[in-house]
């Protein structure tokens, strides 16, 4: 299976830049599925319903989030109508929306899209990530029961995502990590076979602090305090950032991952 995964997608810069370049990652790589991570669209705070329905109409195919899964209000109900959208699996019961998705293609493989949040300076009450996708995998059989399975581990540490990465290698086609909006140059396939990235980066402009203009950011740093408000955007051209991955229908285990910035 041939799979694009799309580094947080932040503001209007990161928007245009997925509108403007996907279509050239397509011809590249001809990809069967696109995921997407939307949790920073919406001038970086959270996803809103038109922005979602934007980026499926231009092919992503499933959006996830993050942190900011709920700073747009409207996702708290959005997220039930559209499965396509999913929240971090770790997320306490209750907490509207899931945390995977699977889609059937129309030759039959299928591929389950997973998000789990890591907890390490985070700040939100969330329960072990470890526990819950070790539960979860016991019910499926990579290249049996599905042809390939990919996780979205948003999450602040490199050591964290890294034990997280060997803690699923073997069970899973590919673990890519966001939420740095740096990209990490370790791009590889661990000893079991599992696809791994510590973080695919961001889509947007890199002539930011993370994707913000940067003087808010700089203040808050040497001055100990924001000059106002939330920070905004940046909104220079933006960068396409991701992974292509290619897995095998039979095993489910990565074949290729390739890091890509456009």
């Amino acid at each position: 299976m041939r799979i694009i995964f799309i580094g947080d997608i932040v503001g209007k810069s990161g928007r245009e830049a997925i509108e403007k370049k996907l279509p050239i990652i397509r011809k590249k790589y001809n990809p069967d599925i696109i995921i997407a991570n939307g949790e920073n669209a919406a001038s970086g705070y959270g996803l809103t319903k038109k922005i979602a329905n934007d980026l499926f109409d231009i092919g992503v195919n499933v959006i996830t989030l993050g942190n900011h899964s709920w700073d747009q209000k409207e996702m708290l109900s959005f997220i039930e109508e559209c499965p396509k959208i999913i929240r971090a699996l770790n997320y306490p019961n209750g907490v509207p929306g899931q945390g995977e998705y699977q889609i059937e293609l129309e030759d039959g493989r299928t591929i389950i899209v997973i998000q789990v949040m890591l907890r390490l300076f985070m700040g939100l009450s969330l329960d072990d990530p470890f526990s819950i996708i070790e539960k979860r995998l016991k019910k499926e059989f990579l290249g049996s029961s599905c042809n390939a399975i990919l996780i979205d581990m948003h999450g602040e540490t490199t050591s964290e995502k890294n034990a997280f990465g060997h803690f699923v290698d073997g069970k899973v086609s590919a673990v890519l990590g966001t939420h740095t909006h740096i990209p990490t140059s370790d791009a590889r396939i661990l000893e079991n076979g599992t696809a791994y990235q510590t973080d695919v980066g961001m889509t947007g402009d890199y002539n930011s602090v993370i994707g913000m203009e940067k003087d808010n950011p700089l203040h808050l740093f040497t001055k100990g305090y924001r000059l106002e408000g939330r920070f905004v955007c940046a909104s220079g051209e933006g960068k396409l950032c991701g992974s292509y991955i290619e897995s095998d229908d039979k095993s489910g285990l990565a074949l290729k991952i390739e890091a890509f910035q456009l």
